[in-house]
């Protein structure tokens, strides 16, 4: 058996791609308190900012998670006031990615949550974020990419209205489209049309579905009627045998966050590990790759990510050297950069192979 010690070693310092990630998620505790204090300047009775109690409960995480998407709400809706915040939260996550040997990353934001708020349109918010990522590149190396999300529970009217925000301000740093929030109230046959107009822009797409234990059925529906380049979360699709089949033949990859909350709360602890999708997720022969979602918030970094798919879910060092291809053809990256990165990390994995896991 391998030592964690030297397992995490070698996760820390291996090149990665992080593909799931959503920037509000990755709020630094210091950061939510700063926009904090400054809204309880202009705090109204129908937008009070956060308490310090209420702080404390956002960045508390129990043996039963919950909560997530509340924060992600009060940012929206009480805290972020100026384009200058989002270019402080792109470039600060990029930040703390790059400590972690991520080499590129993709992370989501949802336009249509700020766009009421005076000076958080779209278009006023990308040029802050283009230059977090400009910025985050000279400073530390990482690519960074921004992919918008519809908001499924404000509507697909909502979702087309933001997919044609992304391709009237289109741009290098944004390579695509994503959907996320609560599964249940926009399943993903309410967005058919937000993402042909997306792919006949040229844009790439993904979509969160199969993430709170509902119907493989959503899961088959983004894959055959949304037709994404990748899934996000994807977990129920291990109770559809056949569209597994399905989909691992099609090399389609899904990325997973082993933090999920649903799987935290809902399975044993004693039986958490044994059970998770994740796991069955390999054994059906499906591509996956490890994923933080929400860093910040599930005390979560793309080091324990990746330490947990061995720890915990049965992956060998085989299936990480996996994992990472898997990364590699997921992300929105040109061809070129794929081959000669391909050919870089191997060598890198390699390497740091025989100098933390000798004979693994």
């Amino acid at each position: 058996m391998i030592a964690e010690p030297a397992l995490e070693r070698f996760l820390h310092a291996l090149p990665k791609v992080e593909l799931h990630c959503h920037l509000l998620g990755t709020v630094r505790r210091a950061t939510f308190e700063a926009f904090a204090r400054r809204a309880a300047r202009s705090a109204d009775a129908l937008h009070p900012a956060p308490s310090a109690a209420d702080i404390e409960a956002f960045y508390t995480r129990g043996d039963k998670p919950v909560g997530v998407l509340r924060v992600l709400r009060a940012l929206e809706q009480t805290l972020l006031a100026e384009p200058d915040d989002f270019h402080r939260l792109a470039y600060e996550y990029l930040q703390d990615a790059a400590s972690h040997q991520v080499h590129y990353a993709e992370f989501f934001w949802n336009p249509t949550g700020t766009a009421p708020v005076p000076g958080l349109a779209y278009a006023q918010v990308l040029p802050a974020i283009r230059r977090a990522i400009a910025d985050a590149q000279a400073d530390f190396g990482i690519v960074g990419r921004l992919v918008p999300s519809i908001d499924r529970e404000a509507g697909p009217q909502a979702a087309r209205e933001m997919v044609q925000w992304v391709i009237d301000y289109r741009v290098d740093e944004v390579p695509g489209i994503g959907i996320d929030y609560r599964e249940a109230d926009g399943p993903p046959a309410l967005f058919v049309d937000a993402y042909a107009a997306a792919r006949h822009a040229g844009l790439k797409t993904t979509a969160h579905a199969g993430e709170f234990g509902l119907p493989a059925d959503n899961v088959r529906c983004a894959l055959d009627e949304l037709c994404v380049d990748r899934i996000d979360h994807g977990y129920t699709i291990v109770d559809d045998e056949a569209l597994a089949r399905r989909a691992a033949q099609s090399g389609i990859v899904f990325t997973v966050v082993p933090t999920n909350s649903y799987y935290l709360r809902t399975l044993p602890a004693e039986r958490w590990a044994a059970e998770h999708p994740i796991r069955r997720m390999r054994e059906l022969g499906l591509r996956v790759h490890p994923n933080t979602d929400d860093p910040t918030l599930h005390h979560v970094t793309p080091t324990d990510a990746w330490l947990m798919m061995a720890r915990d879910f049965g992956y060998s060092i085989d299936d990480l050297r996996r994992c990472l291809d898997n990364g590699l053809d997921a992300a929105w990256i040109d061809d070129a950069t794929r081959r000669a990165w391909r050919t870089e990390w191997h060598g890198r994995f390699d390497a740091l192979r025989a100098q933390h896991l000798p004979g693994a």
